[in-house]
Formats: structure tokens, C-alpha cells, sequence
């Protein structure tokens, strides 16, 4: 297959005439294009063949994958309302709806047989912490991230009791507002959605840069995503973390305000991946490569700017998140109204799903992940985390699914992304993450 470019895909409800004679010619022996998508050329005057012809069949047609309402499931979702899936042979994906992180994984133990999910849109730390039994009672099951769903998108907000403070990146002004609140008695919450996954790591690290121990000067709770915003208009806590659409609905409602969107406390960081049982993975290896294709394709449509209304207004319907359009758009395009009077609007931010490697599972995200679980006690200090890394990151299949679709040239040289740099001018050298520990001053280890 010639290479193809982000802008050379043609995903649509129906093909157009060229698309179906350019089908009909890669695959004289079809009798019907390819109804949702097709690829065309990147150069040159011959035609690409049809996708599916690069796979086998196959062994399954179905998987079930779970998704949490938030803008970081759309791969999965347009995959799913654009046809992709069927694209690549696997037309019975059922791609469900989930209540919370906890039920996610609940179904994940059940696996399909037992009536839960095979695979979902899921937390980046969470396979690695199921893996380890750390979440699943004890009981390991094992789980493979086949590739990052998105990189930026999430965001801090603060209830409007703290709007004069106009919080942003340095936190530190709460320190004494959240002292003199627990003072006069009042129990100072703050939410995040699953202990050791992404939102926890967020707010714990801005928190602990501005001076505030999570583990002694607050109190973390659980809320599931779609119930952020429910909690904080009846005060139920001062901030929470979580992804959108649920920050800008909190400020299109007036009910707290945006102290900072992720990509600021850490630009281009990872968020959510799609992870799979292990044993699915095992049992039906060209099935695997054919999701990994398809959410990959679904990645370089929802990155393309002509598709984000049309990306936003799927989202919003009934059947994924329910919820006005209006509070999904602006972030999409990278336009960030706080609610506090600051104003952004920059791309960069945005959460981002193909472009800038958004879409490759660096090993080297992945072990800041699990230092930072370290750091707060959820895992032991002691932790092989460059052996639990290799069992649960399989870069190996997303690498070859991106050869089959065509897209070599978005595979980096280096499982690792180098050296990061977070807002406060802390770094992390996944080659010495003990040094990067040590640098902390708020941690529990």
C-alpha cells in the first residue's frame, strides 16, 4: 500500500462515483465498494489497493469496547457511526457506553463471555494497575495497550467560591484559602475520577507544585465524569479534575471556573489509550491489527479541521454523551474560555488524536505513569516498571498496524520520546525515573 498522507483519507457516509470506480478497480473481484471509507494515493497514478485486502480475515467479526462520555472516546466512536470498523472487517463492534472507570473495569474482568467488555476507552495507568492486581482485587488480568487515544484535552476547575483568587497554573494561592476553609470546619474535597489514573496524576501534581499535599491538606474523592458537574453545582467539592465536555458544560453553566487545560501543565501529555484483555489480543491477532486500524484511521479523521463539527455533533447525540453541542465545539478547535475572564485560543492545546504522534504508545509515557503511582503510594517503590511496561505496551502491534494502513512514516524511532519538561520546569528522563522521584518534595514514598 503507497503511503498515505492525514488529508488522503476519504471517510463519508457515501461514496462518490470516483470513490466507487477507484474501489471497483482495486478490487475487480468485489461486486460492492466499500460503503464508509476508502483511501486514495498519497502520489503517483496508481491506485491504493482496498484496505481490507491488506488484512486476512478476521477470526472474529465483534469485539465489545466500553467508552466513558468524554471527547477522548471519539476514535472509538467515529470508528464505530463512520463505518470504520466494517471497513476492516469487524462490522458486529459494539462499542458501549460505561457509568464509571470502576465499572469499566469491572466489565473488563467479566470479559464478553462472562457479559461485560473485551477492550475500552480507558485510563492509561488502568491496564497497568489491573495487570499488577493492584484494582482487580488482588487478582491480575493481564491487559495490552495497543495505542494512545489522544494527547492534551483534560482540565482543572475550581468552584466559583475561589473566583477571586483567578487561579490558574501556580495553585499556591489555595493553600491558605483551603487552611482557612478546613479551619472553620469545612471538609475540603476535591474529585477526581479513578485513584492512579490520568486526572488523579493531574491534579495531584498541581496541586503538590503549588505546596499542597493531596494526601494531608485535602481530601481526593471519586466522581465518575459524567457526574463532575452535577457535584459541583450542589458543593459538593472546591475542584475536580476530568476531560471534556464536562469543563467547558462547567462553564457554559456558570458553575465553577477553568483554573487550566492539561496541555498547559504538560503539552502534548498522554491521556487515554485503547487497551485490550490480553487473552482477546492472544486468541484473535488479525482481528487486533484490523481495531487498531480502524481507530487509527478514525484518529487522522477526527484530527482533519474539516471534520470537527461533524465530529462534535456525533458525539453530542443521545447514544454517546448526550449533551448540547455547544459544550463540546470550541474546545475541539482549540478555544478555551475559562469563565474567569481568560481566554485562549490555541490549537496546540487542543486535545489532539493522530497529529504530533498523538496516536503512538511511547514506553516512556507510560513509565512516568507508573513513577508517579509510585510517588503516591499506589504501587510499591520496589516495582519492576521497565518489565511491566514491556508486558502491557504493545507498540510492537501498533507499529505493524500502521505499516498495513499505510502509514510508516508515523512511526518515531525511539519507544521514548525523550526528556519532559512539565509547567514548572521540573523534567523526567524516562531513563532515570528514580532521579525525577527524588527531585519531589510532596510524595508519599
Amino acid at each position: 500500500m503507497t503511503p498515505l498522507s492525514r488529508r488522503n483519507f476519504l471517510i463519508t457516509a457515501g461514496a462518490s462515483t470516483a470513490t466507487t470506480l477507484l474501489l471497483n478497480a482495486c478490487s475487480p473481484t468485489s461486486t460492492s465498494p466499500t460503503p464508509e471509507a476508502t483511501t486514495t494515493p498519497a502520489s503517483g497514478n496508481s491506485a491504493a489497493p482496498s484496505p481490507v485486502a491488506a488484512l486476512d480475515t478476521p477470526e472474529v467479526t465483534t469485539a465489545k469496547l466500553g467508552f466513558i462520555a468524554l471527547t477522548d472516546a471519539a476514535p472509538l466512536i467515529i470508528a464505530k457511526e463512520k463505518g470504520i470498523f466494517a471497513k476492516y472487517g469487524m462490522p458486529d463492534v459494539d462499542v458501549s457506553k460505561q457509568a464509571s472507570w470502576g465499572a469499566t473495569r469491572d466489565n473488563l474482568v467479566l470479559g464478553s463471555a462472562g457479559g461485560g467488555i473485551d477492550g475500552a476507552h480507558i485510563l492509561t495507568p488502568m491496564p497497568y494497575l489491573m495487570t499488577a492486581g493492584i484494582v482487580t482485587d488482588g487478582k491480575p488480568l493481564p491487559m495490552y495497550i495497543l495505542a494512545r487515544l489522544n494527547v492534551n484535552g483534560q482540565g482543572i476547575l475550581l468552584s466559583n467560591a475561589y473566583k477571586d483568587l483567578k487561579i490558574g497554573l501556580d495553585s499556591s494561592p489555595l493553600k491558605e484559602a483551603f487552611a482557612q476553609a478546613k479551619a472553620g470546619g469545612k471538609d475540603i474535597k476535591v474529585a477526581m475520577t479513578f485513584p492512579g489514573g490520568t486526572h488523579d496524576c493531574w491534579i495531584r501534581y498541581w496541586l503538590a507544585a503549588g505546596g499542597i499535599d493531596p494526601d494531608n491538606d485535602i481530601s481526593t474523592i471519586v466522581v465518575p465524569p459524567p457526574q463532575m458537574v452535577a457535584n459541583m453545582k450542589v458543593d459538593a467539592m472546591e475542584a475536580f479534575c476530568v476531560g471534556e465536555p464536562w469543563p467547558l458544560q462547567t462553564v457554559n453553566q456558570a458553575i465553577g471556573y477553568g483554573a487550566l487545560t492539561t496541555g498547559e501543565l504538560w503539552k502534548d501529555h498522554p491521556e487515554k489509550a485503547f487497551g485490550m484483555r490480553a487473552d482477546w489480543v492472544d486468541a484473535n491477532p488479525k482481528a487486533t491489527q484490523a481495531l487498531i486500524m480502524a481507530v487509527q484511521e478514525a484518529q487522522i479523521w477526527c484530527d482533519m479541521p474539516e471534520n470537527k463539527d461533524e465530529m462534535c455533533n456525533i458525539l453530542a447525540k443521545r447514544e454517546w454523551f448526550k449533551v448540547p453541542v455547544e459544550d463540546i465545539l470550541d474546545r475541539s478547535k482549540g478555544i478555551f474560555d475559562f469563565g474567569s475572564g481568560r481566554t485562549l485560543d490555541d490549537p496546540t492545546l487542543m486535545q489532539t488524536y493522530w497529529d504530533r504522534s498523538a496516536s503512538y504508545p511511547f514506553k516512556s509515557h507510560d513509565l512516568w505513569f507508573l513513577t508517579e503511582n509510585i510517588r503516591w503510594g499506589y504501587l510499591k517503590p520496589d516495582t519492576d516498571t521497565k518489565a511491566l511496561v514491556d508486558q502491557v505496551n504493545r507498540e510492537d502491534l501498533w507499529q505493524a498496524a500502521a505499516k498495513a494502513l499505510g502509514q510508516d512514516a508515523a512511526i518515531p524511532a525511539s519507544s521514548s520520546r525523550g526528556i519532559e519538561t512539565f509547567f514548572d520546569g521540573v523534567t523526567f528522563d524516562p531513563e532515570n525515573p528514580n532521579a525525577y522521584l527524588s527531585s519531589l518534595k510532596i510524595k508519599k514514598v
